[in-house]
């Protein structure tokens, strides 16, 4: 399982606070030791997406987000990027710094001010490209620290629209490329995150490829990963949305993949200690309280969906500038609350299709123009980390 990247959310505090719950239910299960080198694998926990010139040009926003958590067994980056050359120069870069053991390329980002400019989900529509940015940045990991060692793996989505889908071609050229595996979130550029995903297309594309495929898409609980690698044969799943305020997912997961009964639904008590060490975490890791408690406030939104709160109490909780205050605010809570139901189901943005925002004449062929080429080259100068 790998938790996706998700921009202004997965930051090491977080990304910190996922594995811990894998990895205390594969003890749980007997399947790792407490501690040391001997322990099972609990996932990958991947970085916000990064854009690859700004690692390059040596951004210092972007160095900090790109700096590794040392108690992460292994390192993963997820990039954005759609020069070929700049891309490969920072996959190989992050790994020469020590902040890189697996690669991961966005091609699946929906968000106009990235698709607007080729890049994302828009990006596969063009073959070559494509081809070009997968081959080069493997060569480029492979010289820098050795044939195969460090692990190249693409995100994708299904297409731009139902009428213009990339996914199958997209994927092969992944797979011919020489990356590790492939993720689809199944929904095309024009679904964003509205209505179901597709999964019947990840057991397609599944059935078609030799590398490992995951799945991504609707999975909010240990239940719904089991579901979809019924479903779809998929080798594993990645979840976005289902982890904003439920950390605790991946134990759900864990469980629930090795077939016991157990599954993770905290009390607010039991929330409200989460919530505190994510807040610690966030604090001793950014070195500046205040700024940890600002990025703090969406989580807390999130960690108390569904309890019983109030309005007021809300209010209160979006303005906590301490981690002591944020303390003081919760312990006012009917903290005896058990999980509720509305807390399940789905998280994170919804919304509507939206008609894909994509460079003009984009979709008259699947290679470059002239143009179009020239367009690209200058893209991630244009395109905030993480957007």
């Amino acid at each position: 399982m790998m938790l996706a990247p998700m921009a202004g959310v997965t930051d090491v505090p977080f990304r910190r606070i996922c594995r811990s719950f894998a990895q205390n239910a594969l003890e749980d299960l007997g399947f790792c030791s407490a501690g040391g080198k001997g322990r099972a694998p609990a996932g990958l926990y991947v970085t916000e997406m990064i854009t690859a010139r700004a690692l390059v040009e040596g951004n210092a926003r972007t160095l900090d987000m790109i700096k590794p958590d040392p108690t992460d067994p292994v390192k993963s980056v997820q990039f954005y990027g759609v020069d070929p050359a700049t891309t490969a120069a920072a996959a190989a870069k992050a790994v020469a710094c020590g902040a890189a053991e697996h690669i991961d390329l966005n091609f699946g980002c929906p968000v106009p001010k990235v698709t607007r400019k080729g890049g994302g989900s828009a990006l596969p529509w063009k073959l070559g490209l494509l081809r070009d940015i997968l081959e080069r940045t493997r060569k480029a990991l492979d010289r820098e620290a050795g044939p195969g060692n460090v692990p190249l793996t693409v995100k994708m989505r299904t297409g731009i629209d139902s009428e213009h889908q990339t996914i199958f071609d997209a994927a092969k050229i992944a797979q011919d490329a020489g990356c590790a595996a492939v993720t689809l979130h199944a929904r095309s550029t024009a679904e964003y995150y509205s209505g179901h995903a597709n999964w019947d297309l990840i057991g397609e594309l599944k059935a078609k490829m030799t590398i490992p495929t995951f799945g991504n898409g609707d999975i909010f609980s240990g239940t719904d990963a089991v579901q979809m690698m019924a479903k779809t044969g998929c080798d594993g799943v990645v979840v976005g949305r289902g982890a904003q305020g439920r950390p605790w997912i991946f134990a759900d997961i864990v469980y629930a993949l090795a077939g016991s009964s157990k599954r993770v639904r905290p009390s607010l008590g039991q929330v409200r200690q989460i919530l505190l060490d994510h807040a610690t975490f966030m604090s001793e890791w950014s070195g500046n309280e205040e700024r940890a408690m600002r990025e703090m406030r969406k989580h807390v939104g999130w960690y108390m969906r569904g309890f019983s709160v109030g309005g007021q109490l809300r209010h209160d909780l979006n303005l906590v500038s301490t981690v002591g205050e944020l303390d003081n605010l919760l312990s006012g809570l009917d903290l005896d609350q058990e999980y509720p139901a509305a807390a399940s189901g789905a998280r994170g943005r919804k919304g509507k299709p939206k008609r894909p925002h994509l460079p003009e004449g984009w979709l008259d062929s699947r290679e470059l123009s002239p143009s179009q080429m020239r367009m690209v080259a200058e893209a991630e100068a244009r395109v905030a980390d993480g957007g």
